[in-house]
């Protein structure tokens, strides 16, 4: 690991949860248990044989920083001996909060970031893992992880992307009234080096920190954005429903 090229991966974590209350009042939904174990350790699981990436970074809010801390200081020999840095992006509500787009600038400024990035969502789960989309993310530069969700009425609550024939983003939609295709993108993202003073452009504009979909959709007619096909099972925790799902699928995975 220690001559592969240096890239972070970042866990975006600074969410409040509300819709899962009163489970995440006290407890950040990534540290929620699925099938025994932290809901982070299966998302960091998923990339434990890359070993390109060689730091693990989670930002969270004020309210749950202790909490993140105290399952680091236990993780980070699980994880082939990465560290593990907590960032607290110093929000304490909903209201105050910095936004997906604006806890990855907020990492980015925090650590002078020089390295490629891959970021993804705390609470997004899949059933297999994301070693292929690492080493894809090297060649392609900017990419997304993206997800058939087999519906065109589903996919009206996300967002919707179509592509050319190379995998390169060509339409992107949040929330369309008209989706032109079943695909959409997920909190998977592959920044390049090369690709993060863009980031800090997109900030600095004052564009919108929030869903992190949107700075897809404002970079992909700037610069070339790739898409890379994620396949199995995926789950966005958003409710109890997904949560409880998330329990069933993943011991059912544990036994087999």
């Amino acid at each position: 690991m220690l001559n592969a090229p240096a890239m972070k991966l970042l866990i975006l974590a600074a969410g409040y949860a509300t819709r899962l209350y009163p489970l995440t009042l006290d407890q950040p939904k990534p540290l929620l248990p699925v099938a025994g174990k932290p809901m982070i350790d299966h998302v960091i699981e998923k990339f434990n044989d890359s070993p390109e990436i060689d730091e693990i970074h989670v930002v969270t809010n004020h309210k749950f920083a202790g909490h993140f801390e105290r399952w680091a200081g236990e993780a980070s020999s699980r994880y082939q001996g990465r560290r593990i840095r907590i960032f607290d992006d110093r929000t304490t509500s909903d209201t105050d909060k910095l936004g997906a787009i604006g806890d990855i600038h907020f990492v980015m400024k925090e650590t002078a970031l020089d390295d490629d990035l891959i970021v993804v969502a705390g609470d997004n789960l899949f059933s297999g893992h994301l070693n292929a989309y690492v080493k894809d993310a090297r060649k392609k530069g900017i990419l997304i992880g993206v997800y058939d969700v087999g519906d065109l009425e589903a996919i009206k609550k996300y967002n919707n992307i179509t592509m050319d024939k190379d995998g390169r983003v060509t339409h992107f939609e949040e929330k369309p009234k008209e989706p032109r295709s079943t695909v959409t993108a997920i909190a998977l993202y592959h920044y390049p080096r090369a690709a993060l003073p863009l980031i800090r452009q997109y900030i600095t504009e004052g564009n919108n920190p929030d869903q992190p979909g949107r700075l897809v959709q404002w970079l992909y007619t700037r610069q070339p954005v790739f898409t890379w096909l994620v396949r199995g099972q995926w789950l966005d925790i958003g409710s109890r429903e997904t949560y409880d799902e998330a329990n069933k699928v993943f011991a059912n995975l544990e036994k087999s």
